[in-house]
């Protein structure tokens, strides 16, 4: 698959059919996100693959009742040890540099699951405290995303995008790039 038809093509998958997804394809996806950029190649990012499916109950209970993951066969965690960069970057690190390197790895999972005929969908709105006490996760690492990965038993619309001529500058704000 193209790059640029995986990027339009990719959708939120939230219905998911009964058919587990193989060990080898949770791998490629991995191993994507362990590709996608680091500031400072510090690769802080970590990742936890949930299969049973009373634990994947749990996470959508903590995502505040979205009940549709736990159709998906796995759900993985994406998680940041963020003193490492905290301790090299500092405030600008904790505010800005952990949360951009776990989204490029997020990122690459998606485009990953959607090359590989998978569906997947970033899940971002969910408690804290119940993740990390439902996956005993230390309290020193930070949840940035919820990623349920199955076969999609769905082909949503492709959603509205804005014109990118209307959002792209050249040189100076205002300044059309397309109208030079």
């Amino acid at each position: 698959m193209d790059i640029f038809e995986a990027i339009s093509d990719r959708r939120s998958i939230r219905k998911f059919i009964d058919k587990p997804v193989e060990d080898d394809k949770i791998a490629k996806i991995l191993d994507a996100a362990i590709w996608a950029p680091s500031i400072g190649n510090l690769q802080e990012r970590q990742f936890i693959v949930v299969r049973d499916s009373g634990i994947r109950i749990q996470l959508a209970e903590a995502a505040l009742g979205q009940y549709w993951m736990a159709s998906a066969s796995v759900i993985i965690v994406v998680l940041t040890e963020k003193d490492r960069i905290v301790r090299t970057y500092g405030q600008r690190g904790e505010d800005l540099y952990v949360k951009q390197d776990a989204a490029a790895a997020v990122e690459n999972m998606l485009l990953a699951a959607h090359a590989l005929g998978l569906g997947a969908c970033w899940v971002s709105v969910f408690d804290d405290a119940a993740v990390k006490r439902i996956l005993k996760i230390p309290d020193e690492l930070e949840i940035h995303a919820l990623i349920p990965i199955g076969y999609p038993a769905e082909n949503p619309f492709p959603p509205h995008r804005r014109n990118v001529r209307f959002v792209t500058y050249f040189e100076k704000y205002g300044k059309s790039f397309y109208d030079k």
